[in-house]
C-alpha cells in the first residue's frame, strides 16, 4: 500500500502492479519521495510533480490522457519532461506540446474525498509539501 501526504491531507493507494509492473517497479525505486506538488498548467483539475530530465528506464505501460480524480499517472519523459500527475477533478492531460499519455500505476483507495481541497489548497496556495512512502498494511 502506498501511503502519501500532502498539503496535511493524508492518503492510501494501491499500486497498480499488473497493469503497470515496470512503472511500479521504477516509482518504488524512488522510494520514500519528498518533494512539492504543484498545479498543472496544462492538464485541468491536476496538481503535478515535475522531475525535468530524470531517466525512469521506462517507456509506455497502461498508459492514460484521461485520468479519474486519484489515478495517478507517471510519464517517463519523450514530449515533456519526466512528471508524476495528480489527478483532484477533470483532468485531460497534456503540456505546452499537446495532449499526453502517462502510465497509470496507482489509484487513490483511501482519502478520495480529500482530492477537491487539496487541489484548492494547490491551486489557491501554491507549491505544497508531498510525501510518497510504501507501507506493508
Amino acid at each position: 500500500m502506498l501511503v502519501i501526504e500532502a498539503a496535511g491531507f493524508r492518503f492510501r493507494a494501491r499500486l497498480e502492479t499488473d497493469s503497470a509492473p515496470r512503472t511500479v517497479a521504477a516509482f518504488r525505486r524512488m522510494l520514500p519521495l519528498d518533494s512539492k506538488v504543484i498545479q498543472a498548467r496544462w492538464s485541468g483539475e491536476s496538481a503535478w510533480i515535475p522531475f525535468g530530465d530524470l531517466d525512469v528506464g521506462v517507456g509506455p505501460e497502461n498508459a492514460n490522457s484521461y485520468p479519474a480524480p486519484g489515478e495517478l499517472l507517471l510519464y517517463p519523459g519523450g514530449l515533456s519532461e519526466t512528471e508524476i500527475l495528480f489527478p483532484y477533478g477533470a483532468t485531460c492531460f497534456a503540456s505546452k506540446m499537446g495532449q499526453l499519455a502517462g502510465n497509470h500505476f496507482a489509484t487513490i483507495v483511501e482519502g478520495n474525498e480529500q482530492l477537491p481541497a487539496l487541489g484548492q489548497r494547490v491551486l489557491w496556495q501554491g507549491a505544497q509539501e508531498i510525501r510518497f512512502e510504501e507501507t506493508s498494511l
